[in-house]
């Protein structure tokens, strides 16, 4: 039964925010009266908490942008620096790992 409270409550919070109405408890409760959904009265009060200083439609815009991502108000040049000191890093380490012994070098080559 939760589950069907979660998206009642998060598509009614979504539709407040396409509409560029501020999320609030009451808010979230009367579409939910709107679309005849019944929940206990705490729901709507916890997602409006939860979406409290939240822009909602920056986080939908940025949903595919990732873990590693630089933020979207970043300048474009800010990444790369970070980007280019990590790179020598990386490559070291792989220098300092060592080599696997092939097939070939035990005497047991597909060939021989």
């Amino acid at each position: 039964m939760s589950t069907k409270v979660d998206l009642a409550c998060v598509y009614s919070a979504l539709i407040l925010v396409d509409d560029d109405v501020a999320v609030t408890g009451e808010k979230i409760q009367t579409v939910l009266k709107a679309a005849n959904v019944d929940v206990d009265s705490y729901w709507p009060g916890l997602f409006a908490k939860a979406l409290e200083g939240v822009n909602v439609k920056e986080m939908l815009a940025n949903v595919g942008s990732g873990v590693g991502a630089a933020p979207a108000a970043a300048p474009v040049g800010a990444a790369a620096p970070a980007a280019a000191e990590a790179a020598p890093a990386k490559e070291e380490k792989k220098k300092e790992e060592p080599e696997e012994e092939s097939d070939d070098d035990m005497g047991f080559g597909l060939f021989d």
